[in-house]
C-alpha cells in the first residue's frame, strides 16, 4: 500500500510499532478481564489508564514524524514554493492515506469513547479504591467489607452523582497518588477528612430526614474478665426515632436533624471536644447558645475554630470503616463461636494480649499464639494436652479479629479511629450531652440516658433483671463501682483499658 513519501521515516514507523501494539494488548487485556471474573486490581490501570496513554503517544510520533520528514524534503528542494497541503483523491498515494486516515479516526474515536467511559467506571469501583494503594488502604478496605455498607460502592460516599464533584475528586486524587508514590502520606490517614462532601448530598440519598426510623431492639452481649468469662446481657430499647410515625422527627435521636431545627457547634480538629453549642428553631427564631462550664476554651482558642453545622457524619463518623475495640471483637468472637467461652481465663489472656502494641500483624500473631498456647501449658496443664483444639481456635480467632481491625503499617486502629455513636470508650453523645453545656439562661444539655434508650433487661445471663417495654431500669455496672458511673464519663474508665 502506497503512502505518502513524508510517512516513511523513523519517528513514524516507531509510532505505529508503538500504536498498534497498544491496541493489540488493549483489545487482549479487556477480552481477558471479560471473561476471567477474578482478575487482578491493577490489570484495569494496565487497560484503562496506562495502555490508552502509550497508544495516544503512538499517535501523537506518526504526524510528527511526517512533519519533520517534510521539512527536510522542502530543505532539499528550496525552489519549490510554499503550498497548502493538497488531498487529491484521485493520487493513489493521497487516497491510501485518506482512508487510513478517516478508518483510523474513527476506530480511535470509537475505542476512546469506550475507554473513557470504562476507564471512568474503574476508577469508581470498590476494586481501584481498595486494592490499588493496597497498603495505604487495607485498613478502611478490610473494615469496609464488614460494614453496614459493604454493598454501597465508595465513590457513591465520598464522590456522589454529578461531574462538579467526580472532578474535586479526581484533582484531590493526583496529590493522593504523589503521596503514595514517594511515600508522603501520614500513619494513620488523618480525619476527619474535611473536604468529604457534605452528608446532605450523600447520606441523605437513602437515609433522608423524614423518612421514619422507629424504636430498635438491641441485645449486647458482654464477657468480663473472670475465670468463667461471665456473660453480662443488656437489652436496649433504641429510640432512634419517636415511638409513632405521626410525630415525625418531634423527638428521638434523630430530632437533631430535623428540618425544623438548626444546630451549629464549634470543636477541636478532632470534633472530640465540642466547647460551643447553638440551637436555633427555624419554626420561631428561637435561639440557644451553650458553653461548656466545666471544659472550659479560652477565647483566643474558640477564635480558631469554625463553626460546623450538625449533620449524619457528626454522630455517624464511621458508617463504613469501624475499627473494633478488642473487648468488642474478643466478644463477638465469643458469640459467633470463633472463640470458646468455656476456656477458662480466656477473656483476661486476650485483653492483656491486645494491651501491647506491635510492629506487624506477624508479630502480633506470634505473640498471640505463643502467650495463649503457653499461658494453658503453665495454669492448666491438663487442659492444654486434652483440649489443645480448644485453644487452637481461640488463638484463631484472636488472631482474626486482630487482623480485621488493627493494622500495625499504617497505626490504624480504635484509638486512631474514634467511633462517636454512643458513650462507652469513646465520648461520643457526652460531647455535648455531659450536663456541663449551659446556656446564659441556665437551660443544660441534658444527660439523661433515657432520652436516647432504655434499658429493658440487664444482668448475668442466668439470673437477667427484666422490665416491661414502657419502663426502664436503672443502669447496673457488671463491676460494683458504686454511683461513679453517674458523676463521670464512661470513657475516663472505659478507653484507659487498652492503653
Amino acid at each position: 500500500m502506497k503512502l505518502p513519501v513524508s510517512a516513511y521515516n523513523r519517528i513514524t514507523i516507531i509510532g505505529s510499532v508503538i500504536a498498534i501494539v497498544a491496541l493489540f494488548f488493549i483489545i487482549f487485556l479487556f477480552l481477558a478481564s471479560t471473561f476471567i471474573s477474578h482478575g487482578s486490581p491493577y490489570l484495569g490501570i494496565f487497560n484503562f489508564i496506562i495502555l490508552p496513554a502509550i497508544l495516544i503517544f503512538g499517535l501523537i510520533l506518526i504526524p510528527i514524524g511526517m512533519y519533520f520528514k517534510n521539512r527536510k524534503l522542502k530543505k532539499q528542494e528550496d525552489t519549490v514554493p510554499f503550498t497548502w497541503l493538497i488531498i487529491d483523491l484521485n493520487n493513489k498515494r493521497h487516497r491510501n492515506a485518506s482512508m487510513i486516515f478517516i478508518a483510523g479516526t474513527i476506530i480511535f474515536l470509537t475505542l476512546s469513547g469506550v475507554g473513557t467511559y470504562e476507564a471512568y467506571q474503574y476508577t469508581e469501583t470498590v476494586e481501584f479504591c481498595g486494592l490499588v494503594c493496597h497498603k495505604v488502604m487495607e485498613p478502611e478496605y478490610t473494615t469496609y467489607q464488614k460494614s453496614t455498607h459493604a454493598r454501597v460502592a465508595c465513590a457513591e460516599c465520598h464522590v456522589g452523582s454529578g461531574a462538579e464533584w467526580y472532578v474535586k475528586a479526581k484533582i484531590s486524587g493526583l496529590y493522593q497518588v504523589y503521596s503514595v508514590t514517594f511515600n508522603k502520606y501520614p500513619h494513620p490517614i488523618p480525619t476527619p477528612i474535611t473536604s468529604l462532601r457534605p452528608a446532605r448530598e450523600t447520606c441523605e440519598k437513602c437515609h433522608w430526614p423524614q423518612k421514619f426510623y422507629p424504636h430498635k431492639l438491641i441485645n449486647e452481649k458482654h464477657f468480663l474478665s473472670d475465670e468463667k468469662n461471665t456473660e453480662w446481657d443488656i437489652d436496649l430499647r433504641l429510640k432512634t426515632g419517636p415511638s409513632h410515625n405521626s410525630q415525625g422527627l418531634s423527638e428521638g435521636i434523630h430530632w437533631h436533624i430535623n428540618p425544623d431545627v438548626k444546630i451549629e457547634y464549634m470543636a477541636n480538629s478532632g470534633r472530640d471536644t465540642i466547647p460551643w453549642v447553638r440551637y436555633i428553631n427555624l419554626t420561631t427564631s428561637d435561639t440557644t447558645v451553650y458553653k461548656d462550664t466545666v471544659n472550659q476554651v479560652d477565647e483566643q482558642e474558640m477564635k480558631q475554630m469554625s463553626t460546623r453545622l450538625m449533620d449524619c457524619m457528626d454522630c455517624h463518623n464511621r458508617p463504613s470503616h469501624n475499627y473494633l475495640t478488642p473487648q468488642r471483637f474478643i466478644d463477638n468472637a465469643f458469640v459467633s463461636g470463633d472463640i470458646s467461652p468455656k476456656l477458662p481465663q480466656i477473656k483476661k489472656v486476650t485483653m492483656d494480649i491486645l494491651k501491647d502494641s506491635y510492629s506487624s500483624v506477624d508479630t502480633a500473631e506470634s505473640a498471640i499464639k505463643s502467650t495463649i498456647t503457653n499461658f494453658y501449658k503453665k495454669n492448666y496443664p491438663e487442659l492444654s494436652s486434652s483440649r489443645s483444639a480448644i485453644i487452637d481456635q481461640a488463638v484463631k480467632g484472636t488472631i482474626n479479629g486482630y487482623r480485621h481491625n488493627i493494622f500495625p503499617f499504617m497505626k490504624a486502629n480504635w484509638d486512631a479511629y474514634p467511633d462517636q455513636i454512643g458513650h462507652i470508650v469513646y465520648n461520643g453523645c457526652f460531647r455535648c450531652h455531659n450536663g456541663t453545656h449551659i446556656s446564659n439562661k441556665n437551660k443544660t444539655i441534658s444527660k439523661d440516658c433515657n432520652l436516647c434508650h432504655n434499658i429493658l433487661a440487664q444482668g448475668r445471663s442466668d439470673s437477667l433483671q427484666f422490665t416491661t417495654i414502657d419502663k426502664s431500669l436503672d443502669f447496673k455496672h457488671p463491676v460494683d463501682i458504686k454511683d461513679t458511673w453517674k458523676t463521670s464519663l464512661c470513657a475516663e474508665c472505659h478507653r484507659n483499658l487498652y492503653q
